[in-house]
């Protein structure tokens, strides 16, 4: 069993005004300049977010969160604040219920797209590629497998959906017409760079990082800014190296354990959506903890 471990299903900060909650974050402003970002221990699926928190898990997309933002400091810059929690929340009963949980970051313009960065075919990809024999619109030889290695890493953006929409795959031209060719083209050029930077990391540490998605903002002088998560089991697919196989689906450190069960349910993926077993609750965050481990230590 998991030691005990306090969740956060719902942040409560009086002390600040809470402009938006997400399926998994909510964000407090702090001023003109900065917000909060808390992540909770909220999990959704197919869109979906579920009854029962995950114990651990906004801790772990925190811990990762700025551990990746370190690491892609020399690729690019990220929204993280040089104030502390202590500066934005005085109050030591509102701090402790996120403390481990929550960031100060820059206010930016965020771009309207999540840049998805592929390297196995899996997922919507796989999806798309048995119905079409193509991914967001890129050929791909014949013959493929689910969960192959796909021959070059591919950049395949989609929209960015409100909580309960889905999001909407496009293609590089879609994304120059929303941003222009040169936000586009550096939006791509950042996202593979960092994801095959971090597959590379990944790998020494036993986990293949299948696919992932960036987002990305742009502060007062139009400079390009990561934001939101990195590279956490939220956002990204981490197989283990060592139960790898194509063909199948292979096991992951994310919220595939959560899918799978609810593929077992009568549920027509739409709200309300069941609550989970206990089972299934211990064993989701042991999984986003050994991530976390096994990357990070």
């Amino acid at each position: 069993m998991l030691k005990e471990v306090e969740t956060v299903f719902e942040s409560n900060l009086s002390s600040l005004e809470l402009l938006h909650r997400g399926k998994v974050r909510d964000i407090y402003a702090v001023d003109d300049a900065h917000m909060l970002i808390v992540a909770s221990d909220r999990l959704s699926a197919f869109d979906v977010v579920l009854p029962d928190p995950i114990p651990g898990k906004g801790a772990v997309l925190t811990d990762l969160s700025v551990f990746w933002f370190g690491h892609t400091g020399s690729v690019v810059s990220n929204h993280l604040a040089d104030l502390t929690l202590k500066d934005v929340l005085p109050d030591e009963g509102e701090r402790q219920q996120i403390e481990g949980r929550a960031l100060v970051v820059k206010r930016l313009k965020a771009l309207p797209l999540e840049a998805i960065v592929r390297g196995y075919l899996i997922g919507s990809g796989w999806k798309d590629y048995q119905a079409t024999g193509a991914v967001s619109g890129i050929a791909l030889p014949a013959g493929l497998r689910q969960a192959d290695r796909l021959p070059e890493t591919m950049f395949t953006p989609s929209t960015k959906a409100d909580v309960g929409e889905h999001d909407e795959n496009i293609s590089f031209n879609d994304i120059v017409d929303l941003v222009g060719d040169d936000i586009a083209t550096r939006v791509r050029d950042i996202s593979v760079r960092i994801y095959e930077q971090a597959a590379t990391y990944a790998a020494d540490r036993g986990i293949i990082i299948a696919d992932t998605k960036f987002e990305f903002g742009l502060d007062g002088s139009g400079e390009l800014v990561l934001i939101d998560e990195v590279l956490t089991p939220d956002s990204s697919r981490f197989w283990p190296s060592d139960e790898y196989a194509a063909g199948s689906s292979p096991p992951s450190f994310d919220k595939q354990f959560v899918r799978d069960y609810l593929e077992t349910l009568d549920w027509d993926k739409r709200p309300p959506a069941p609550k989970l077993p206990p089972e299934v609750i211990e064993k989701t965050a042991q999984k986003y903890a050994e991530a976390r481990s096994r990357l990070i230590g």
